[in-house]
C-alpha cells in the first residue's frame, strides 16, 4: 500500500508507451503516489496499474475535458503530461497540451514535465514540415510562461515505430524493413515504455536540479542499417533495407498512408528535418538519460525483450 505521506504525482495518458513507464518507475521507486489517468479505467493495461497501488481516474486524453483534468490533478505535487499523436491537418495535439498544463496549473500542481520535441518551424524556418514536433513545443513555450515550475524531456524516435507504424514485410524468404532514414545515416532511437520511467522519476526525486531545462532520452544512436543487420543477427531472419525517404517511396511501402498526404508530407518532413539538422538541437546533453540509466535498452536487447519476428506489435493506448 502507498504511503499517503508520500507526494502524489498525476500521470496523464498512463496507459500510454510513455505513461505506463512512468507509473512504472515512480510506484517501483516507492517515493510517489501515483494517480493515472486513462479513458479507459476498465482496460487490461489500466487493472494491472490498479493493481500494482496507482489510483486509476477515467480522464480522456483528448480536448474539452478541462474540468475533468483540473478535478484530476487536484492535492497533486507533480504531473506527466504527454499528448498522444494526432495526424495533420488537425491541431488537436497542440489544444490538448495547452489544456493539460492549465489544468495542473489551475490545480495548484507544483511541478509539470512535459514530454516535448523542437520545434522543426522554428529550426528549419518553415523549411521541413513535422507539426507533431512543432506542436509539442508550442506547447513547451507555452508552459514556459505558466507559474509552476516545469521541466521538458524529448524522447528520441522510438524502437516501436518499426512494429507499430511501419513493419516490416516478406519477399520471398527476405523480411524487408522500410525506413524512412537513410540507410546509412545514424539518429538517436529509444524504447519508450522503459526509459521515459527513469528519466522523469530523476527529474521529480530532485525537482531543483532541473528548474527549466530540456532533457533528451535516447537509448543509442544508430543507422538504419546497423539497426537490420542487429534484427537479422537476433532473429537469424535473412532482411533487406528498404528506401522510405520519398513520398514515392513511402507511399509504396505504406499505400495506406496516401489517404492523407498530410501525413505522408509530415513523415517526409520529419525525416529530412533529423538528417539535415539533427534531431536534437545543439547543446542538448544527449548523454544525460544513460548516465541517470545506464541500463536503458539497446535495439537488440529491445528486440530480445520484445521476441519480434517481423509482424505488427500493438502497444498500449492512453
Amino acid at each position: 500500500m502507498s504511503d499517503l505521506r508520500a507526494p502524489l504525482a498525476v500521470v496523464a495518458g498512463a496507459t500510454s508507451k510513455q505513461g505506463r513507464s512512468v507509473v512504472d518507475s515512480l510506484l517501483a521507486s516507492g517515493d510517489f503516489r501515483v494517480r493515472a489517468l486513462t479513458r479507459d479505467p476498465h482496460s487490461a493495461q489500466a487493472r494491472q496499474l490498479s493493481a500494482r497501488g496507482a489510483e486509476v481516474v477515467a480522464v480522456p486524453l483528448a480536448r474539452g475535458h478541462r474540468r475533468q483534468l483540473t478535478d484530476a490533478f487536484r492535492s497533486a505535487q507533480a504531473a506527466f503530461l504527454m499528448t498522444p499523436p494526432v495526424a495533420p491537418p488537425s491541431d488537436d495535439e497542440y489544444v490538448l497540451g495547452c489544456e493539460l498544463a492549465d489544468a495542473a496549473v489551475e490545480a495548484g500542481v507544483e511541478h509539470v514535465v512535459f514530454s516535448t520535441l523542437e520545434n522543426v518551424d522554428e529550426r528549419t524556418a518553415g523549411r521541413h514540415y513535422a507539426p507533431h514536433f512543432t506542436d509539442k513545443a508550442r506547447v513547451a513555450e507555452h508552459i514556459r510562461t505558466l507559474p509552476v515550475t516545469h521541466t521538458f524531456v524529448m524522447l528520441s524516435f522510438f524502437y516501436t515505430n518499426a512494429l507499430e507504424y511501419y513493419p516490416p514485410h516478406m519477399e520471398g524468404d527476405t523480411t524487408v524493413l522500410p525506413f524512412y532514414l537513410p540507410e546509412h545515416v545514424r539518429a538517436p532511437f529509444v524504447d519508450p515504455t522503459t526509459a521515459t520511467g527513469p528519466a522523469v522519476l530523476e527529474v521529480l526525486s530532485r525537482p531543483d536540479s532541473y528548474r527549466g531545462v530540456s532533457l533528451p532520452i535516447v537509448g543509442e544512436f544508430l543507422s538504419p542499417g546497423e539497426m537490420i543487420e542487429i534484427y537479422s543477427r537476433v532473429t537469424g531472419q535473412h532482411a533487406e533495407y528498404r528506401d522510405a525517404t520519398s513520398r514515392e517511396g513511402l507511399v509504396a511501402c505504406f499505400p495506406e498512408m496516401d489517404v492523407n498526404p498530410l501525413l505522408v508530407d509530415e513523415t517526409i518532413g520529419m525525416a529530412h528535418y533529423a538528417v539535415e539538422y539533427g534531431y536534437f538541437a545543439p547543446g542538448r546533453d544527449v548523454q544525460w538519460s544513460r548516465a541517470i540509466d545506464p541500463t536503458a535498452r539497446s535495439w537488440e536487447q529491445f528486440l530480445r525483450a520484445t521476441d519480434w519476428r517481423g509482424g505488427r506489435m500493438s502497444f498500449a493506448r492512453s
